[in-house]
């Protein structure tokens, strides 16, 4: 079932989730409903979701970092260690360490934001087991925006940490906003 993306402002978003302690049917379904509403979002596409974002205050996010990809769900997740990977820091390069962030919590506003290339993941399955897992690029650059949701943080207050500028979206064009 497709569940409505939480838009800002809506305090959930801002507030710290709970640790999962019940693996059971009903943590399956909302995983499930989860993975319906990722594959539903289409503009933009979405690369993860958080439980916040679909008013659900438990420490869960999945992720699919590109069409091809299947959804992965990680539950109670922390990052153990961060690295940061020496890589090619120009913003026109998919390389760099800087990446254009944007949410499916708030509507058609972008920012480059600066994040480490690469994180060591704790998380748990559906089925409660346990694991430990690097995560490079692209895909730590994912875990990273979403585990600032669990945490309740949204990318936007990095943007304003960073001094990064913030786009708005606006007829298929980036427009830098006042702030």
């Amino acid at each position: 079932m497709i569940l409505p993306i939480v838009k800002v402002p809506n305090k959930v978003l801002n507030t710290p989730t709970k640790q999962v302690k019940n693996f059971d049917t009903k943590l399956k379904k909302l995983i499930s409903d989860m993975t319906d509403t990722l594959l539903s979002a289409k503009d933009p596409e979405g690369v993860g979701l958080a439980a916040t974002q679909v008013g659900v205050g438990l420490s869960v996010f999945i992720t699919r970092p590109d069409k091809r990809a299947k959804v992965r769900e990680y539950i109670n997740p922390i990052i153990l260690e961060i690295e940061d990977i020496e890589m090619n820091r120009s913003k026109d390069n998919d390389n760099g360490k800087t990446t254009l962030e944007g949410c499916l919590s708030v509507d058609r506003i972008w920012s480059p934001i600066e994040r480490p290339q690469r994180v060591l993941l704790a998380y748990q399955r559906l089925d409660g087991t346990k694991h430990e897992e690097w995560f490079e690029g692209f895909k730590a650059v994912i875990i990273q925006h979403e585990v600032d949701h669990l945490n309740g943080i949204l990318f936007t207050s990095r943007a304003m940490e960073q001094n990064s500028p913030l786009y708005e979206e606006k007829n298929g064009e980036l427009e830098e906003m006042k702030v």
